[in-house]
């Protein structure tokens, strides 16, 4: 499976899963089923106009606009929604850099125009060619802007038991700061340890311990090497949550 890594606030590079072809076309798929809803109920307004006696420029405004959602719907929810439309969010799946930085709005402005080629000139045939063909599997359109889709289910959940270590109710919590973080900077942790084990890059543990020790303002230990001071963390928050659960 290939991976982009992305550059967490905290400067910790952490690997995400590019989103596969299966993904891509199940999240078209439901945003097409919004338009096709949004055409039916657009099909009875109409109706119900036409029983009013209403004009035929309501049904050409009615139209026009239904066009412009359309044409501009990825778009617009690109740049507003951070990558994703509705179909893509429920996929779990959003548009980022190849770098692994937000895209611009120039990317999202190319790899919209670029659907011309990838949808319409060769009916979503160049599009799915390219995808399955390419190393980060990328359509026309993400190859001329820079930019693919990864999946934004997190690898390690909080529930995760490869770094939940159990605790004895007697447990001293070594940090006591670590009642400062949050359950999302505890997702983070899990991942850096996980994607540790898999890469063996030592500088994801130096960079995530230095960032916690400047957060909390704490020093580790002499003796306790970085690893094992992100083992104590994980162990003191399980400690400090569950007892004040």
């Amino acid at each position: 499976m290939n991976t982009i890594e992305v550059s967490t606030t905290q400067n910790i590079d952490i690997e995400y899963d590019v989103a596969g072809l299966g993904e891509r076309i199940a999240a078209w798929f439901i945003d097409m089923g919004i338009f096709i809803l949004l055409y039916l109920a657009g099909v009875i307004f109409v109706g119900i106009l036409a029983g009013t006696g209403a004009s035929e420029v309501g049904f050409v405004v009615l139209l026009v606009i239904y066009a412009l959602l359309y044409v501009f719907y990825d778009l617009v929810c690109e740049v507003f929604f951070n990558g994703q439309s509705v179909g893509k969010r429920a996929m779990k799946i959003r548009v980022i850099s190849l770098d692994g930085t937000q895209p611009t709005i120039g990317q999202y402005l190319l790899r919209w125009l670029f659907r011309i080629v990838d949808f319409v000139l060769t009916s979503g045939v160049g599009a799915i060619i390219s995808v399955a063909a390419t190393k980060n599997k990328q359509r026309i359109g993400d190859i001329v802007a820079h930019t693919t889709l990864i999946k934004t289910t997190p690898r390690t959940q909080l529930s995760a038991v490869a770094f939940r270590p159990l605790v004895s109710d007697d447990y001293q919590p070594l940090f006591p700061e670590i009642g400062q973080l949050s359950d999302r900077d505890m997702e983070l942790i899990h991942e850096v340890l996980q994607n540790f084990t898999k890469s063996g890059n030592n500088l994801l543990i130096y960079n995530m311990a230095n960032k916690l020790k400047n957060h909390l303002k704490i020093q580790i230990p002499q003796g306790m090497n970085e690893m094992q001071f992100l083992h104590t963390v994980v162990k003191d928050y399980n400690f400090i949550t569950a007892r004040d659960a």
